[in-house]
């Protein structure tokens, strides 16, 4: 484990542009793979889960190379075009990249063996497995769902309707994913709008998908399976979810000011803007364009005194990724900060609303927590800190008290830092160039 501190600082200034959105990548690879011909993408984030995916698919067959200018080179195999793998699919600690992958091995007549980290294998997967089974595909794994799990998949999978309890970006991607090598039409309803980036790469490379609004604030996305996949050039924006900790960080460090380029603002993803602007936080945005369908512009960040709010659950489709650094932001606000709804937080890299909630109050944080929902009681400055905190293997949780301990009394650890390269390579480097002081740490976990 790799145990790092961070300490307060006077104020935070610069620019930089984060590394690549991650979920952007995931699927720009997969879908690459899926395509016919030759797919380029630009700025692809080289962080270990997508790495994980991109191995994951030389295995299945596609030929995936990084190139001297940066870019990364796809050759696809086509839709049903995934061949048998002759060795486990490891996706480390990459939930998105295993949860997708099924969905793709799902529709192909072979058996594909998928495991993962310590963190990834204790993640249920029952709800990816369910749509997937009725849709023709067969698992045999542990309890829950949880892998090891062994996929046997089906060279005509059945469309299917199928109506989500929750919002999920990852669950809709897979069932969307198996339903490409399926006759007829694969239809995903949805009570709340999700990210939308497979949607829109899916139309990018030549599938036919529909979307129609459903009811007050869901979805109805049809795709018309056995596309022909053409290979495209993409250009991946900077990843809103990894901005997050940089734009936090400087609205709660007093003095400061900085610029964020070329950060992607899908109207899906941008849930934490839209908290912090109702919260009184400064963030402009700047030079806005578009490439690809997916919108993103540079962000100026101010340090903004901060009022608390209530998050709704509608809301969380659109930042579940972003609640704990916004928890950090909450906790240097002046009065209750509630989030409701959050029980996806529950079953991501680690039990985050556990996480947080314990974290918090390790640094002299009151928080009341339900079975979904956190409630964070700000004093209007940040909090003492002084805490080791206990990263339980989630890369956002490890960022997120990093940024704290920016603004906190006294300084704040993590107890493993190494996870955060799985979204966010060179965190450290980077806020440090911004004016962070974040250094190695001899310590022992106290806050788990």
């Amino acid at each position: 484990m790799t145990a790092l501190q961070s300490s307060r600082v006077d104020a935070l200034a610069g620019e930089a542009r984060v590394p690549g959105d991650k979920s952007i990548s995931h699927r720009a690879l997969m879908i690459g793979a899926n395509a016919v011909g030759e797919t380029r993408v630009h700025g692809l984030l080289e962080g270990d889960d997508v790495m994980a995916t991109a191995e994951s698919l030389r295995a299945l067959g596609a030929e995936i190379e990084r190139q001297k200018d940066g870019s990364w080179l796809v050759h696809g195999r086509g839709v049903g075009g995934l061949r048998e793998p002759s060795s486990v699919l490891d996706l480390r600690n990459s939930g998105t990249g295993a949860r997708l992958l099924m969905g793709l091995v799902a529709a192909h007549p072979f058996t594909s063996i998928f495991t993962g980290d310590h963190s990834l294998v204790g993640r249920p997967m029952e709800r990816i497995i369910a749509p997937l089974r009725r849709m023709g595909a067969s698992f045999v794994g542990r309890s829950s769902g949880r892998l090891p799990l062994a996929v046997t998949g089906t060279d005509s999978p059945l469309p299917i309707v199928e109506t989500l309890k929750v919002a999920s970006a990852q669950l809709k991607s897979a069932i969307l994913f198996c339903g490409l090598n399926g006759p007829g039409v694969t239809t995903v309803i949805e009570p709340t709008a999700s990210r939308d980036h497979t949607e829109t790469l899916l139309r990018h490379f030549g599938a036919k998908v529909e979307v129609t609004a459903e009811g007050k604030l869901g979805r109805r996305i049809e795709l018309t399976g056995r596309p022909e996949l053409t290979g495209q050039s993409v250009t991946v924006p900077a990843d809103i979810s990894s901005a997050a900790f940089p734009l936090v960080a400087a609205v709660i460090v007093p003095g400061s000011r900085i610029i964020l380029r070329q950060v992607g603002l899908n109207p899906l993803r941008t849930g934490l803007l839209t908290c912090l602007e109702e919260m009184g936080a400064t963030v402009v945005c700047k030079n806005q364009r578009d490439q690809g369908g997916e919108a993103y512009a540079d962000l100026e960040v101010v340090a903004s005194g901060l009022t608390g709010i209530t998050v709704p659950p509608e809301r969380a489709p659109a930042m579940i990724d972003e609640y704990p650094i916004l928890a950090a932001a909450a906790a240097c606000a002046e009065g209750i900060t509630r989030f409701e709804g959050v029980s996806e937080l529950r079953v991501k890299e680690s039990d985050r609303l556990a996480a947080i909630a314990q974290g918090l109050a390790a640094c002299g944080v009151k928080v009341e927590e339900g079975e979904d929902w956190l409630a964070i009681h700000g004093q209007g400055r940040p909090p003492k800190g002084g805490a080791t905190i206990a990263t339980r293997l989630d890369h956002r949780i490890a960022m997120s008290f990093l940024v704290l301990g920016m603004a906190s009394d006294k300084p704040i650890a993590v107890d493993d830092g190494a996870p955060i390269a799985t979204s966010f390579p060179g965190f450290v480097d980077m806020m440090n160039a911004l004016g962070g002081r974040i250094e190695d740490a001899r310590i022992e976990a106290s806050a788990s």
